[in-house]
């Protein structure tokens, strides 16, 4: 179980993305049309009703032949084939399923409508699932029995805990085991620069020479910016130290009510003044740069700037499972984000000042609720285990707020579509024209990224006036794309090494090649090549200018709002 959940941290985890534009008018609107639809033709209604109604004479004659697909997890337990009675309970969901797919393929909506309808409608009968009750689990059952009830005892014990700690939600992930700065971020180095917003964490050099140029990091400003040294073993703090990069990444701080004014020009102007700190500690004329996810769009919006500004301190650009040119239908819960929705999210967060971290999380649980909320609730309540101690979650659960002014402008960002028009669309003092920026380019996107899907990610590749761009395809999804050292077994990725990057991502797979083993080597050596040339390593972080203050990973990372 604990493999398993594993997999669904490194595949689900929270992301900024146009989800935070839904609303709540924006759900019942799809549910409002089904309802509208269902009205419109009751002869429509009663054939489906007509011909589900024969799918249950089937199933309680012991003659259907309804099965689940052998993927489908819910149903791995053998009480379903052998049992009659469990394998009538699933059938008749199985039936329910079919019919309510039946049924809305037969709906005369648009495509757009047809979308949400299924969308909702998939929430709805995942949550009807019969193994999300002990009465229709039977591993939860023999567990019970095997148990002598104390399993029963201890869902109950959890199921109490998340009511009084964890605001009703259920729990993803058991946070005791794990202590920042002692078994996670447990790289060495200190903060050099702290301001209201951010601080500047300067990675202590683990070789005797590093490369000039150096590397700095922007995180997302939703979760922490220790996913970068999660551990150990999968840190790309220590795999840029141990490879000669000198290294900085940046820590946001979590915004309170007050600071929910801090918009994109705000974060921009500080990823400004952390650069030109990494240039003045190092002595370096450039400064690579590396972001991922909403990080990677501030990234761009700081590479537009400091092009039309005509300041020449970036060096090379990496963006990390970043999406710069959405499109509606790219996520699933796309098809529920209407330009009324936008807006009443805009008001609601202007009013609050922020958007909270765990309502975030929340929502978008709710949007993927077998991945993320069925699974826990069966692990969690119904078999009585804790829920798994894995890094990659409790780094999830670590969420900050997002402030109301960032998080329009990021939607502006997606309504404009801003990134992809060159000089239509001013934001942070200029106007936005990605064809500018001239930095040698890397982008990283992952195969099965339900966030930010890789082919989304690649249409980054045609936005930027960069004459060399690469493009990586890492077979994972969204935060095990860049959570994947050298070492595993499992991993691979793919290329394309035509010498120019065709139009489509299509078009882009039909010439790839799979390539075993981590990206990361790949990715160190495009970094170092772009690195300048090797000099001694410094004997201490910071300088005279920029003191250390703190050990990394710092005190944001730690500070509660």
């Amino acid at each position: 179980m604990a493999v398993e959940f594993d997999d669904e941290a490194a595949q689900h985890t929270t992301a900024l993305g146009p989800l935070v534009g839904l609303t709540r008018e924006d759900i019942f609107g799809a549910v409002a049309v089904l309802l509208r639809e269902t009205a419109s033709d009751p002869q429509r209604l009663m054939r489906h009703g007509q011909e589900m109604g024969s799918d249950m004479i089937k199933i309680m004659t012991g003659q259907s032949e309804l099965a689940p697909n052998p993927k489908d997890k819910r149903f791995m337990d053998p009480a379903w084939r052998y049992n009659p009675f469990m394998r009538a309970g699933m059938q008749y969901y199985l039936a329910v399923q079919k019919g309510m797919s039946s049924w809305l393929e037969d709906l005369e909506l648009d495509e757009l409508e047809k979308d949400r309808a299924r969308f909702i409608s998939n929430i709805i009968i995942d949550g009807l699932a019969p193994t999300n009750t002990l009465m229709g689990n039977p591993t939860a059952q023999k567990r019970l029995i095997d148990s002598g009830g104390l399993s029963l005892i201890k869902g109950l014990k959890n199921a109490y805990t998340d009511i009084t700690e964890n605001k009703g939600m259920v729990s993803q992930v058991d946070k005791r085991p794990f202590k920042l700065g002692e078994n996670v971020a447990t790289s060495k180095g200190s903060v050099v620069l702290r301001t209201e917003m951010m601080e500047l964490v300067h990675y202590a050099p683990t070789t005797d020479e590093v490369y000039e140029i150096p590397q700095l990091t922007i995180p997302p400003q939703i979760n922490k910016m220790y996913i970068n040294d999660l551990s150990p073993e999968k840190s790309v703090v220590k795999y840029q130290l141990d490879n000669g990069i000198q290294t900085f990444v940046i820590s946001w701080r979590n915004p309170s009510k007050e600071q929910g004014v801090w918009d994109m020009a705000d974060y921009v102007a500080s990823c400004r003044e952390a650069m030109e700190a990494v240039s003045a500690i190092t002595g370096s004329k450039k400064v690579n740069v590396s972001a991922g996810c909403s990080g990677g769009q501030t990234a761009a919006m700081l590479a537009s700037k400091m092009a039309s500004d005509k300041d020449d301190l970036l060096g090379a650009l990496t963006l990390m499972v970043c999406v710069l040119h959405p499109k509606q239908n790219d996520i699933e819960a796309g098809s529920l984000i209407s330009k009324n929705g936008l807006e009443l999210a805009r008001q609601r967060a202007a009013k609050k000042g922020v958007i909270k971290g765990d309502d975030l999380a929340r929502g978008f649980a709710w949007l993927r609720p077998n991945d993320l909320i069925w699974n826990y609730v069966i692990n969690n309540y119904l078999l009585g285990d804790d829920p798994p101690a894995f890094d990659v979650l409790f780094w999830n659960a670590d969420a900050t707020n997002l402030s109301a002014s960032l998080m329009g402008d990021f939607l502006t960002i997606f309504e404009t579509l801003a990134f992809t028009k060159k000089g239509e669309v001013e934001m942070v003092d200029h106007k936005i024209d990605l064809s500018k920026v001239k930095s040698d380019l890397f982008i990283l996107g992952g195969v099965t990224d339900h966030i930010t899907p890789w082919k989304a990610t690649y249409r980054s590749t045609q936005l930027f006036g960069s004459k060399d761009v690469t493009y990586v395809l890492s077979h994972s999804g969204h935060m095990q794309a860049i959570l994947n050292p050298p070492g595993n077994p499992k991993a691979r990725y793919y290329l394309n090494k035509g010498k120019k990057l065709p139009e489509t991502a299509d078009e882009w797979q039909a010439g790839a090649e799979e390539v075993a083993g981590s990206w990361w080597p790949y990715w160190m050596e495009w970094v170092q090549k772009r690195s300048g040339e090797k000099k001694d390593a410094p004997k201490e972080v910071g300088n005279s200018d920029y003191k250390a203050l703190d050990p990394a990973p710092g005190l944001y990372v730690v500070e509660k709002v």
